[in-house]
């Protein structure tokens, strides 16, 4: 009697699993990112930013050659320990000017995240009605370079989800 369900099971599967249709699409994600609105404001939001950390990085590198200039053109005639103190003003300023690029360039990448995240979900949140909508079985990103083919039973659902958000 085990047998037979056994058989009965092995031989129902694969019949019920090729009664299931599978629908499978692609999106191109980037492409849809690119067109987006909201990139542009971000864009140009984080320019802005960069602009005013270059403008003062400028400033602190000025600064900073005028003083070294100063030193070397006073060193000769500087008591020792004047010249030793003015040796470790500039190494300081070496430092802060090093530090401030570095802080520069971790805030820059966090406010980069900061203002993408929102983009990512949207597409997402597109993509995923677009395939409840469609009943689409799965949908690949074309532009991450997993999918390593798409056949023609593949559908392209970039334009649907372009449509969905609007673009």
């Amino acid at each position: 009697m085990i047998k037979k369900l056994l058989l009965i099971a092995i031989v129902a599967l694969p019949l019920s699993l090729s009664a299931q249709t599978l629908k499978f699409g692609t999106v191109n994600t980037v492409e849809i990112f690119n067109i987006m609105p909201e990139k542009a404001t971000a864009e140009k939001q984080l320019e802005a930013l960069s602009k005013q950390y270059e403008g003062e990085f400028m400033k602190m590198q000025e600064e900073f050659q005028t003083k070294y200039k100063d030193f070397v053109n006073a060193q000769d005639s500087l008591p020792e320990n004047i010249k030793q103190r003015r040796m470790q003003e500039i190494q300081e300023m070496q430092q802060r000017i090093q530090n401030f690029r570095e802080v520069a360039a971790s805030d820059l990448e966090e406010q980069q995240n900061k203002m993408i995240a929102p983009l990512q979900e949207k597409i997402s949140a597109a993509v995923k009605a677009v395939g409840d909508e469609n009943g689409f079985t799965f949908i690949f990103d074309l532009s991450i370079p997993s999918v390593l083919y798409s056949g023609g039973q593949a559908i392209d659902a970039t334009p649907l989800v372009k449509a969905k958000m609007g673009l």
